[in-house]
């Protein structure tokens, strides 16, 4: 029995010794991110002197949104990693940002302020109480001239008066300070609110001697990713046009990151790996629910504009471009990745960074658009044939035509086209017009039915120095009741689309010069009925 008591002690001595074995805490600076649209994966490498027999080691001050099923951690020395844990600190917060920083050094200034000015009342009032004690002197002394009593006098009232403005005006600083502390103080109580807790990777190894290990460790974070955006510039139609990659990176993950090689890519790897596979698909009648839906205010032009012309206009008079960052772009099977050369700081406030990570230039055929029913503008667009090669992806596209911002625009690469458009805004140096021919224009009633005729003349002038391609659209209306009948009388060799009624024209117009085409067309209607057209 005794014995058996004595191996218990041992025993339960042994689990306690190795539940309460020692943890080393270590921290690691980040070497890599690679950043997803809407995730970053997280290398860090980090050298650990590891003991002989068991040990575990706590990789600390990590962001707490670590993905758990994505760490891997890779070891280089003789020793063998028994597992590996994770978890979130609750009980110790990630280094304060840089704005709380601030905050905590505006504090820390202003106290300082508002100790040197209760320092400086302290005097005032040690110089206020002499004044005080020499006055008892100075009316108990009888040898005073009228003069010199009139002199005492106004030094002594001249010192109070100074000694009494200073107090008060330090007085009001005081308060002045106070108040702007406790607002910063109230702003860092807001914040130290939101402290994250810190995430942490331990792991437990085993090794037969003492030796220095090496690690990397990976892990994914979400609140973090990347989305493409795209200067377009055209210098002159006979020109290639030029594309400006842009990467727009933002991160808002506990931790920043401080000069790291990064890298973009649209791989999206927490989307599953697994075929979906099709569910019987039941439907019903459908009655659709009655939308409202507000006007939208029209668009306000912002000082955007004018401020990226004017900064393109000084560029132009500069005469060459700076050097972009080096960016090394390579394809894999399903992906793009574009690893950034020169180290670069995101820090974890959600703000967006953007980088210039591709210059492209391509061969492009240019034509114009134009839809002078709806707009009497002529748009320009730029055909790349061989877009697939450029890595494109969905994002919104600066336009620059001429030296000069035009607008915005979208890239849009989910067409199954050969050919990508481009849209790069209004060119008025292209006039177009769209007239009713009044004397081709009528209205005629036979026996019970009314016929109206519309007829338009419309034009197109090219003041550029060089010829063009323009497209003109309109349109002939569709009729969706046999008692009214729709008929094209005059085209001027235009396209129609019978399903659609669009009308196309394909004009090559010689610099300086008009082009014009007619559109007339029919209705036919019962007279006493109503259809409204133009």
């Amino acid at each position: 029995m005794k014995r058996f008591f004595a191996a218990f002690i041992i025993l339960s001595f042994s689990l306690e010794f190795l539940r309460a074995e020692t943890v080393k805490e270590i921290k690691s600076d980040i070497k890599h991110v690679t950043v997803y649209p809407d995730r970053a994966q997280i290398i860090r490498e980090a050298s650990v002197p590891v003991t002989t027999g068991r040990s575990i080691i706590s990789l600390t001050g990590l962001s707490p949104y670590i993905d758990p099923q994505s760490i891997q951690v890779r070891g280089l020395g003789d020793f063998t990693i028994l597992s590996v844990t994770h978890r979130n600190n609750y009980l110790q917060n990630l280094e304060e940002t840089a704005e709380v920083k601030n905050i905590r050094n505006q504090i820390e200034s202003l106290q300082l302020k508002t100790e040197d000015e209760k320092a400086a009342i302290s005097v005032l009032g040690e110089k206020m109480a002499f004044l005080e004690a020499n006055r008892g002197i100075m009316i108990k002394e009888s040898t005073f001239s009228i003069d010199q009593f009139k002199n005492m006098m106004n030094l002594y009232t001249n010192s109070i008066e100074q000694v009494s403005s200073t107090r008060l005006y330090k007085e009001r600083l005081i308060k002045d300070y106070e108040k702007q502390i406790a607002a910063l103080q109230k702003q860092i109580s807001d914040k130290a609110g939101k402290q994250l807790p810190s995430g942490e990777i331990a792991v437990a190894l085993s090794s037969d001697k003492q030796l220095t290990a090496r690690f990397t460790f990976s892990y994914v974070v979400s609140n973090s990713g990347w989305y493409p955006s795209y200067d377009i510039r055209v210098e002159d139609i006979r020109k290639p046009v030029s594309i400006i990659y842009k990467a727009n990176v933002f991160q808002n993950s506990g931790v920043d990151w401080k000069n790291v090689k990064i890298s973009f890519s649209n791989a999206t790897p927490m989307i599953s790996g697994n075929i979906p596979e099709l569910n019987p698909w039941f439907i019903d009648f459908y009655t659709p629910p009655v939308i409202y839906r507000p006007s939208a205010p029209a668009p306000k032009k912002s000082k955007a504009s004018e401020l990226m012309e004017t900064s393109v206009q000084e560029n132009a008079a500069i005469g060459r471009e700076a050097a972009s960052i080096p960016v090394l772009k390579q394809t894999g099977a399903t992906t793009v990745t574009f690893d950034v050369a020169v180290p670069a700081s995101a820090a974890s406030d959600g703000k967006i960074q953007t980088l210039e990570i591709q210059k492209l230039t391509s061969p492009a055929s240019y034509r114009y658009v134009t839809t002078p029913k709806l707009a009497p503008h002529a748009y320009l667009t730029a055909n790349l044939s061989d877009w697939e090669n450029l890595s494109l992806q969905n994002g919104e596209a600066t336009l620059y035509f001429e030296n000069t911002f035009v607008g915005k625009s979208n890239v849009n690469i989910n067409r199954m086209e050969d050919t990508l458009a481009l849209s790069l805004g209004t060119d008025n140096s292209i006039v177009v017009s769209r007239e009713k021919r009044n004397e081709f224009t009528s209205s005629r009633i036979i026996g019970s039915n009314k016929t109206e005729t519309w007829s338009f003349l419309i034009s197109v002038r090219n003041n550029k120095p060089v010829p063009i391609e323009i497209t003109v659209n309109d349109q002939i209306p569709l009729s969706t009741n046999s008692g009214i009948s729709v008929e094209p009388v005059e085209l001027s060799s235009g396209k129609l689309d019978a399903k659609t009624g669009e009308i196309k024209w394909n004009l090559k117009i010689g610099k300086g010069e008009t082009s014009q085409v007619v559109l007339t067309y029919s209705v036919k209607y019962p007279k006493d009925k109503k259809v409204i057209l133009e």
